[in-house]
């Protein structure tokens, strides 16, 4: 996924997991161990593979509008309160990328770990709880008893336009949240677990290296404290490094 923004320019990838997007500078991530792995799709543990910030979506430690450009991709169908991740995509940066599951695919095959539907109204985005892991039960048992699950999931991943909403935006972003979703529910989807794919992770993290070979994040040299809220500045010229960062 190609996105418009100059060599100079300092990008954010929150909710990067393990497949982080290759043109973040910096990246974002609830939950580096494997923990939380019932959350990604590939392998259980983030990529640490540049400087990480191990912080809360909801309350990024950095200042206001310090990023050119923020993407979010397969995180808010995950979180308890979208509304309050994409109010701080909206402070942090400039203009960004989100990136969701369309609800009428999901409703076909889902993952458990997700808490909302989502579909889009024009520019609006809109996020409806979810009442359960799956839209009905007697598909979901039957995917399950069948075998059939991930040979479906394979299948709409072939059109996956059409299974995902892809926003860009400027400035701001319209959302909209309709209920929320049960505590039930929510202890659930934390304690769920996928099949991780890690041959595949591997794969497109291979295929990603080959496409931009050559290609380059920032050109320069970025100062922590250049990206912190002023709260949390240590007042030294501390350089980013890869490492993780932790804020609580």
């Amino acid at each position: 996924m190609q996105i418009p923004v100059k060599r100079d320019a300092i990008v954010l990838d929150v909710g990067s997991g393990d497949k982080p997007h290759w043109r973040a500078d910096v990246l974002l991530e609830r939950y580096i161990d494997s923990s939380h792995g019932g959350q990604r799709s590939g392998a259980a543990s983030a990529r640490v593979d540049r400087p990480t910030f191990e912080a809360d979506a909801a309350g990024m430690p950095f200042a206001d509008k310090v990023f050119d450009y923020v993407i979010c991709s397969h995180v808010l169908e995950h979180v308890v309160r979208p509304d309050l991740v994409i109010a701080e995509l909206v402070r942090v940066a400039k203009a960004g990328y989100i990136e969701v599951p369309e609800a009428a695919s999901a409703k076909i095959v889902d993952f458990p770990s997700h808490l909302w539907w989502v579909t889009r109204e024009g520019d609006m985005v809109v996020f409806t709880a979810k009442s359960a892991p799956y839209f009905d039960a007697d598909i979901d048992r039957y995917l399950d008893a069948s075998g059939m699950r991930q040979a479906v999931a394979d299948l709409l991943d072939q059109h996956l336009d059409h299974r995902v909403i892809e926003l860009r935006w400027q400035g701001s972003v319209a959302a909209r949240v309709v209920g929320s979703p049960s505590a039930e529910l929510i202890a659930a989807a934390h304690d769920s677990d996928v099949q991780h794919r890690s041959g595949q992770a591997i794969a497109a993290r291979l295929l990603t290296a080959v496409l931009t070979f050559g290609r380059r994040r920032h050109r320069g040299r970025i100062q922590l404290d250049r990206l912190l809220k002023p709260e949390l500045r240590k007042g030294t010229s501390e350089i980013l490094s890869r490492r993780t960062y932790q804020f609580e």
